[in-house]
């Protein structure tokens, strides 16, 4: 790149630059304000916020580790007990949900293995095929035929005529 020679069109500017004097003796009302502010409400804030981080600090809260109560189960409520069966029936339904993502995981894991194995899939991903077989059979048995509308007492009843079936079966079986 060239020199540049013209050193009028581009001036340096000054080392030091002065200290402007003040031309009255009041005191600046904007430095006031800015002073007031800081005491009254900036610095109460300030300690208010920072007081609070230091408890939270103390007491770390991880909400994806919160372990909620198990309630008790429909069978277990008594006869007037609305909010009881309100209560087991959203344990109910959180309980579905975790099982649907459950087989939902198991199914996911077969797909990556099927990709994986290419055309020896049916002897390398035979443990999730099994487990898969199992997964889907115990969903199906709890909440199989019951709809998009099931809820915890058809559940319940659904397993309560299994249960009855069985043993009908193990009764015919013995004698």
């Amino acid at each position: 790149m060239p020199e540049d020679s013209d050193w009028e069109a581009y001036k340096v500017p000054p080392t030091r630059t002065p200290a402007s004097e003040r031309a009255t003796s009041v005191p600046n009302p904007v430095a006031i304000f800015q002073t007031v502010f800081n005491y009254v409400v900036d610095a109460p804030v300030t300690f208010v916020r920072e007081w609070i981080e230091r408890q939270r600090a103390k007491n770390k809260f991880y909400y994806y580790h919160q372990k909620f109560r198990r309630v008790p189960d429909v069978s277990e409520c008594l006869e007037d007990d609305y909010l009881c069966f309100f209560e087991a029936e959203a344990q109910w339904r959180r309980d579905r949900m975790v099982d649907q993502e459950i087989v939902e995981i198991i199914r996911e894991r077969l797909g990556a293995c099927k990709m994986r194995e290419g055309p020896n899939e049916f002897q390398n991903c035979a443990k999730e095929m099994e487990q898969l077989a199992q997964v889907t059979k115990a969903y199906q048995e709890r909440y199989g035929d019951l709809g998009v509308h099931g809820n915890a007492r058809t559940c319940l009843m659904k397993q309560k005529h299994r249960m009855m079936e069985e043993r009908k079966a193990q009764a015919s079986a013995s004698q």
